[in-house]
């Protein structure tokens, strides 16, 4: 009754195994077979030629303007962000401002 319950945890396979396994009342070694357990040998795949990649003036003037085009969007939003927090720092502080004047 007292007696602590540790979860049975799954394996990275997805199988579970139960911690404790049910005792047999049989013979071991009438359970046991007498084949051989070696592994095949598994032989090796073959191996893939992959073509190089060779960049035609073409491609590279694609990729090149591509990038710039990238960086000058990603630096206009960027500064019309940092713009918009100015503009709303100025404007809370001039109406914090306007209000410890009026006290």
């Amino acid at each position: 009754m007292f007696q602590p319950r540790i979860p049975v945890n799954p394996l990275p396979t997805g199988i579970v195994t139960p911690l404790a396994q049910p005792s047999t009342t049989g013979d071991i070694e009438s359970t046991a077979c007498h084949h051989d357990h070696t592994p095949a040998p598994v032989s090796a795949p073959p191996r893939i030629q992959v073509p190089a990649v060779r960049p035609t003036p073409a491609g590279l003037v694609t990729v090149v303007a591509g990038g710039v085009g990238l960086v000058l969007v990603v630096g206009t939003v960027l500064v019309s962000m940092l713009l918009a927090v100015a503009v709303c720092a100025v404007a809370l502080r001039s109406l914090l401002n306007g209000q410890h004047k009026r006290h």
